[in-house]
């Protein structure tokens, strides 16, 4: 049985919880995989702490927690602080360039920033950072196709909104390749 753990973390409001979503999406429904989904929040909705916790697996998932992540994306310092001391052997930590600073990672963490915020801004919707974090997923690690998370995008966002949340995955998904291939700016 191959497993994945996967972690998304941040504040309220940044849409962490969807990303979470679309990722066992992409997985579940458009990869031909088994996914669970758990979900956290703080006391509040928007500014407090929450996070998605997913397994993917080639099997039926027995357990749904996620205990050492494989992958962890955060979009707030608090988020990387508290779960990035947990990350698996030889995990990746994906982060947000300007809101989360990591230190302390553990022994062979690999950790991979992108400006996502600046990103969406670009697209002048700072709400589809979540979604340029989705996209850099997809080039950073080969968790499930790039077209199976393109289609769980499409799925998973409001109507209407769905050539704008495309073309932020497309930014996040160029800007990873592009650091992997040594041309974008390392964060």
């Amino acid at each position: 049985m191959n497993i994945t753990e996967i972690k998304t973390g941040g504040l309220g409001g940044q849409g962490v919880i969807l990303a979470g979503m679309i990722i066992g999406r992409a997985a579940s429904i458009y990869a031909d995989l088994h996914a669970t989904l758990t979900q956290s929040f703080g006391p509040e909705a928007r500014g407090s702490a929450c996070g998605a916790s997913i397994v993917i697996s080639d099997e039926p998932v027995e357990y749904p927690y996620v205990t050492n992540p494989n992958i962890l994306l955060v979009m707030s310092q608090e988020a990387c602080n508290r779960f990035a001391p947990d990350l698996a052997p030889g995990g990746i930590l994906l982060y947000e360039t300007d809101l989360v600073q990591p230190a302390d990672l553990p022994e062979g963490v690999r950790p991979f920033g992108v400006p996502a915020t600046r990103i969406a801004e670009e697209l002048h919707r700072r709400m589809v950072a979540n979604i340029v974090m989705v996209g850099f997923l997809a080039a950073m690690t080969d968790l499930v196709s790039t077209d199976a998370l393109r289609q769980s995008v499409e799925a998973s966002v409001p109507d209407g909104t769905q050539t704008l949340n495309l073309s932020a995955f497309d930014k996040g998904y160029a800007y990873g390749v592009a650091l992997k291939e040594g041309q974008a700016a390392p964060a």
